[in-house]
């Protein structure tokens, strides 16, 4: 059985979003039956942890 996803407020997006950084799980762990917000936050997540190879560092060595 499936729930209905229905529109969120603002609050109760904000609420899912951060329970699901919180509990964050790997990928192959996950649910797919969860909020798909609180899956959107958690593919976030793993975006932010893994950067882009163009992504531009700059390292500061103090001269």
């Amino acid at each position: 059985m499936h729930a209905t996803v229905t529109e969120l407020d603002f609050i109760e997006e904000i609420r899912l979003r951060c329970w699901a950084r919180e509990n964050y799980v790997a990928s192959d762990d996950r649910d797919e039956s969860w909020h798909p917000v609180v899956l959107d936050e958690m593919r976030m997540k793993d975006l932010e942890a893994s950067p882009d190879d163009d992504e531009l560092v700059v390292h500061n060595d103090g001269t």
